[in-house]
């Protein structure tokens, strides 16, 4: 009787001890710490869009570090053909519908564009947007990898029925 009035106050103390040793729900934003700041960024490869731009853009949390905003600050130096524009404008939100599921993406510029990513981190420095090949229309994708302190960043298309993905634009840039 001596040993299980001892031992009752540690097995009632047990439940507090595994809830206090559970593991915390990783953070979401962790895998895209790399790209909080403001960038510059130059095209290194106009691709199909034929454009040569120079500018700014920055990512940081807002709404309570709920979503990750990219912001376009400025551009400067554009050139490309006329159907290229270089008043171009966009807004780029990161976002969780819910605690555990994986981050998505919403893009929106004043061309009217809307187009709705998947966001994953397959490495500490790599962030790549894709949409959903079942919507109508181009497929997108954009990527961004940091590597010897520089940002590399591509936006890609893939027409319906094709495999292959080409950049309509491609930039590079240090931190600000």
């Amino acid at each position: 009787m001596k040993i299980f009035a001892g031992l009752l106050p540690l097995v009632l103390t047990l439940p507090l001890f595994a809830q206090s040793a559970a593991p915390l729900s990783p953070d979401p934003w962790h895998a895209l710490l790399f790209l909080q700041g403001t960038w510059t960024a130059s095209t290194t490869s106009a691709g199909s869009s034929e454009g040569k731009v120079i500018g700014t853009y920055t990512f940081r949390p807002e709404l309570g570090n709920h979503i990750l905003a990219r912001h376009t600050t400025s551009i400067e130096g554009c050139k490309g053909p006329a159907t290229f524009d270089c008043d171009h404008g966009d807004l780029l939100y990161v976002y969780q519908d819910a605690a555990g599921q994986p981050l998505k993406s919403i893009y929106f510029d004043n061309e009217g564009h809307v187009i709705h990513y998947d966001v994953s981190s397959p490495n500490a420095t790599t962030a790549i947007f894709i949409s959903d090949a079942s919507n109508p229309g181009p497929q997108f994708r954009l990527i961004y990898e940091l590597k010897d302190a520089l940002m590399r960043g591509r936006f890609q298309m893939r027409m319906p029925g094709q495999n292959d993905w080409k950049s309509y634009l491609e930039w590079i840039g240090p931190k600000k």
